[in-house]
């Protein structure tokens, strides 16, 4: 059964043990997560520093400002992981979301730490609209570690799960819509071994697949249901 802890995370156990960090930049009191496993880890991002499939040492989801205009998003989450001592390369998320109120859910070894900001959302096949960047902000990011090592088509398929798992959450949290047009996905896994098994599925029917879709759903359908705390929760326009 999948376990939601509602933030900030105090327990030690699980992969995902992110850490808090504060920072003021412009005026404005901002928080990031970062998390440090170090070597031996390899990670697929649609992160915007440290995407693709690599290894990867640390994770950093760092809170925006509102209206953010930077055009070097990639060298500012490397100079704010670099000031909080990360070192090698890693993966980059953004968000306008407060990052300090973040979601973990745990499923069977699987861990998932979610961040979510809903005011933009909508369906993912939408008529067409132009490119004008959203008023308002809106992202969810989800973070999701596994024991075991995937092989590179596993990792596809996780994030494929990860993604299918998400939007069952938003639906079955109440929202009429498949995302934000900035969402962002990281899964991280174990690098093989020469002796160790390397799992070629993560499908939501395979094993690891299933745990991951769970403790996906945990996580967001919590951080989501308590942004609409927040926030109306009018229905998006297909």
């Amino acid at each position: 059964m999948t376990a939601v802890v509602p933030p900030p995370r105090t327990a030690a156990a699980g992969l995902l043990t992110p850490r808090l960090l504060t920072r003021i930049e412009d005026g404005a009191r901002l928080h990031a997560l970062l998390w440090s496993p170090g070597p031996g880890w390899r990670m697929i991002s649609s992160a915007v520093l440290g995407g693709g499939i690599g290894e990867r040492a640390w994770i950093l989801n760092a809170q925006v400002s509102h209206g953010y205009r930077r055009t070097d998003p990639d060298r500012h989450l490397a100079v704010l992981a670099g000031d909080a001592g990360a070192r090698g390369q890693g993966v980059g998320l953004m968000t306008a979301a407060d990052v300090s109120q973040h979601a973990v859910a745990h499923d069977g070894g699987v861990d998932a730490v979610v961040t979510a900001g809903v005011e933009v959302r909508g369906w993912a096949a939408s008529p067409a609209q132009g490119t004008a960047a959203p008023a308002e902000p809106g992202t969810i990011n989800i973070v999701a570690a596994l024991p075991v090592a995937l092989s590179d088509a596993a990792l596809v398929n996780a994030v494929a799960t990860a993604t299918e798992a998400k939007v069952q959450a938003l639906l079955d949290a109440g929202y009429d819509c498949s995302g934000t047009p900035t969402d962002a996905v990281c899964v991280a896994a174990p690098a093989a071994r020469a002796d160790g098994e390397v799992h070629a599925f993560a499908g939501p029917r395979s094993v690891w697949g299933a745990r991951l879709a769970r403790a996906v759903h945990g996580a967001v359908h919590h951080a989501t249901s308590a942004a609409a705390r927040g926030s109306h929760r009018a229905p998006a326009a297909p």
